[in-house]
């Protein structure tokens, strides 16, 4: 049904919000089960993460990124390189 995809997507919108919130005030473990929970209502609802949500969460710890607070971000020949406190990279082509 559309109206249940709908309010999974806001839900998940949402959820990225409250981490992103969560992870400005310090509380690390609560915008981790944020984007836990966001991840879960997308993978049931059969929808794709939005792709800001994809680029500022870590896949190996859930942590919700900030650059500069908890991931550093560098840029190399082609592509962005993001490297999670927990030690995760990601690469992104530009």
């Amino acid at each position: 049904m559309p109206g249940e995809e709908q309010l999974a997507a806001e839900r998940v919108d949402r959820l990225q919000e409250l981490a992103k919130a969560a992870t400005a005030a310090g509380e690390t473990e609560r915008a981790r089960a944020y984007v836990r929970r966001a991840r879960r209502v997308a993978e049931r609802n059969r929808l794709s993460l939005p792709h800001r949500f994809k680029r500022f969460t870590c896949d190996r710890c859930d942590a919700y990124l900030r650059p500069g607070v908890n991931a550093r971000v560098r840029t190399r020949d082609g592509h962005v390189v993001v490297a999670c406190d927990c030690g995760a990279h990601a690469r992104y082509p530009y």
